[in-house]
């Protein structure tokens, strides 16, 4: 019986391994081909990726080169925006000058405070990223410095009686 048995498991396993031959005989071709198929595909893969490779390095050049580009226009543009902000500074140092050399009975904290003012207005506007308010701001400062200088006109001219540059203060009030 235990002869039997065994005889059952080795014909069991004799006929799976001849099933599995002729299974692999059988498709033999078709498994060759699936084989070829992969090798071809795989190759397929890596020149696409190659391919892919080369243009996005080509891409990342150009972003390259444009951040390049971009980046020196932005340097260009920031020394100009601070060399105009000196020449601001220096035309607001000019004003304060002129109101004291015009107003000379003037206290000097006046004339510091006008000034304050006027950099006030001029640190806003620089500030200001929206371009409507800049104008606004620029506006502004240039009204302020229009009354502070006709202020400075009409006192030197002896048109005004008044000791103190009232329009110009009336400004920075209404501010």
């Amino acid at each position: 019986m235990l002869k039997d048995w065994l005889l059952n498991i080795v014909t069991t396993i004799h006929s799976l391994k001849t099933e599995n031959l002729t299974w692999k005989r059988d498709n033999q071709e078709q498994q060759a081909a699936l084989k070829q198929a992969q090798v071809l595909a795989e190759k397929a893969l890596i020149a696409e990726l190659k391919k892919r490779s080369q243009q996005l390095k080509h891409e990342l050049t150009i972003l390259q080169t444009q951040h390049t580009a971009e980046l020196l226009m932005f340097k260009t543009k920031c020394k100009q925006d601070v060399k105009d902000y000196k020449q601001y500074l220096a035309s607001l140092d000019q004003l304060k000058h002129s109101i004291q050399s015009s107003y000379t009975h003037l206290p000097e904290a006046i004339a510091f405070t006008i000034h304050h003012h006027a950099k006030y207005l001029l640190n806003e506007m620089w500030e200001t990223t929206e371009f409507e308010e800049k104008m606004r701001r620029e506006i502004q400062l240039i009204r302020f410095m229009s009354t502070v200088h006709e202020d400075a006109r009409l006192y030197l001219e002896g048109e005004t009686k008044e000791i103190l540059p009232e329009r110009t203060l009336k400004f920075i009030e209404k501010s």
